[in-house]
């Protein structure tokens, strides 16, 4: 396989993810959370994620589809989006919590929003999407591109989240976030029992 051809998959990949992931749930976590924490953290959480999912719609295909019924994945979804909407919406604000970050509460930054990605992106069409590319093209080209594709979207959500959000009060981020990850859920479980 030449250089090229190769390229032209990883490139066509990158594209196809990268429109398919702007504005989706997972973007708009990357900037709730980069809004309350620090972004590295946040970006290094969801770009591994991302690079796993990837790995596992690669080299796993449709068995990963067929392996996870789709109504265990949405209830897994929605049980985990409850929790964390319920915690957000009860949440008081604190004085500026991401200044007060030590290197463990860094690490539980990197856990939960790998978490969240995950669970929020198992099974979600960015993922079904890298699964049919690499049916027809060259997985490590796939895998490439798709991750390629999905750290930047990443990247572009927590920036928004660390500039434009850094002038809406916490507590209102919080509400926010809580409310989305409500709706989440909902959508989720209505996905779960349809």
């Amino acid at each position: 396989m030449d250089i090229l051809n190769w390229l032209s998959m990883a490139g066509a990949t990158l594209l196809i993810v990268g429109l398919a992931e702007i504005g989706d749930k997972t973007q708009i976590m990357c900037m709730l959370l980069a809004a309350k924490h620090k972004p590295l953290p946040v970006l290094f959480g969801a770009t591994t994620a991302f690079m796993v999912l990837n790995l596992l719609a690669v080299l796993f295909g449709a068995v990963v589809t067929q392996w996870l019924p789709e109504q265990v994945v949405a209830l897994v979804v929605a049980v985990l989006f409850t929790f964390f909407g319920v915690k957000s919406l009860l949440t008081k604000e604190e004085a500026e919590e991401d200044e007060t970050l030590g290197e463990k509460g860094q690490h539980n930054v990197f856990i939960t929003s790998f978490l969240l990605i995950f669970v929020a992106e198992l099974g979600d069409k960015t993922q079904l999407a890298v699964t049919g590319i690499s049916t027809t093209a060259t997985p490590v080209a796939v895998w490439v591109g798709a991750t390629i594709a999905l750290f930047l979207t990443s990247a572009l959500g927590v920036w928004a989240g660390q500039t434009l959000l850094q002038r809406i009060p916490l507590v209102l981020l919080h509400r926010v976030s809580g409310v989305f990850f409500l709706i989440v859920a909902v959508f989720a479980l209505v996905q779960a029992f349809t």
